[in-house]
């Protein structure tokens, strides 16, 4: 599938959610005018420089992975609206991103071909939020890479442990988690292991809870040492408070690995009937999940069996596919 006469701002690519999403839409769709311009994608100017670059392109249209679309030009446009969580989420927001969101997402929402988005949930908050038409937005979802499969080998560290993969943003509720762990009294037994590494939050909740040598972080990860990570887990644990898709979910089943996570937002849209659900405001609710995984085999084994399933809905051929599709509809003049 080519693309020549549609631009696309490819500096969205890089090692994050909105990073994955627009490499591997990249690598099948094959656009040949690409913007790379420096800077963060996401800045007030961003826009603008977007706008500029695409007026002297020699391009008929411009398809956005992320949500910055292209101020100031004429020319017809796709963008990407992962989630609203710089309206949603509290400590994700300031005043300035939403003066942003207001003054310059919302119109665009508007005045785009078309607006792209992840889950049926984000397309809800979108729709509710710009007062736009519901044709406006369209689900194109997200993929699960080739690297996340049931052969993995398995990360052997020496114990069990129950794996998260997040960062430190508060609406990740690793807090909550780290305190649900030390409630079950499964730290007796094993380990949990978050990605990345600590701040000086979450080092304080765990000397205070007691717990430094049962919750380590393992930095920086590549997809390979990753989905190792997944695999080897007794579960993987994401009770996320917002997210407009929530990849760990559909990776870590692909991986064949028992899956608890959030009743909230688009979780149980990527879960299915595969996950564990636990009300993410309640530490109780968590620990009883990871008791629940660790201390029943048939359980486990049918999350398993379930996950594998369920993460076969998401790849990326289906996703590029759908952009595909929205991108044909595009009037190129």
């Amino acid at each position: 599938m080519e693309h020549s006469h549609i631009a696309f701002d490819s500096r969205w690519i890089g090692p994050h959610g909105i990073g994955r999403f627009a490499t591997e839409v990249q690598d099948r769709l094959n656009f040949t005018k690409l913007f790379d311009g420096a800077g963060n994608p996401a800045s007030f100017a961003s826009s603008v420089r977007l706008g500029r670059w695409l007026a002297g392109s020699g391009a008929k249209a411009l398809y956005s992975p992320g949500y910055i679309p292209p101020s100031g030009s004429r020319l017809p446009f796709v963008f990407t609206i992962h989630d609203l969580n710089h309206i949603d989420v509290e400590h994700n927001s300031s005043a300035l991103k939403r003066l942003y969101y207001q003054l310059i997402i919302r119109p665009a929402v508007h005045r785009a071909e078309q607006v792209l988005t992840v889950s049926e949930f984000s397309r809800g908050r979108i729709v509710e939020w710009a007062e736009c038409d519901p044709d406006r937005v369209t689900v194109v979802g997200n993929g699960v890479s080739d690297i996340f499969h049931a052969q993995v080998v398995p990360m052997q560290p020496g114990y069990a442990y129950f794996f998260c993969c997040s960062n430190r943003k508060g609406h990740k509720n690793e807090k909550r988690l780290v305190q649900a762990f030390k409630l079950s009294g499964l730290h007796r037994d094993c380990k949990l292991v978050f990605t990345g590494n600590a701040d000086v939050e979450l080092q304080q909740l765990i000397a205070r809870e007691d717990l430094q040598d049962r919750v380590l972080f393992t930095g920086r990860l590549s997809e390979i040492e990753l989905a190792s990570w997944y695999r080897g887990a007794i579960a993987t644990v994401f009770p996320s408070l917002y997210e407009g898709f929530g990849l760990p979910v559909a990776e870590s089943m692909a991986c064949g690995t028992p899956v608890i996570t959030s009743e909230v937002s688009s979780m149980p849209e990527v879960g299915g009937d595969a996950a564990l659900y636990v009300d993410p405001h309640d530490s109780d609710s968590i620990s009883m999940a990871m008791l629940a995984v660790a201390g029943n085999t048939e359980l486990s084994k049918q999350l398993c069996a379930r996950g594998l399933v369920q993460a076969q809905n998401f790849t990326w051929d289906r996703t590029a596919g759908l952009v595909s599709t929205a991108l044909a509809r595009l009037p190129l003049h």
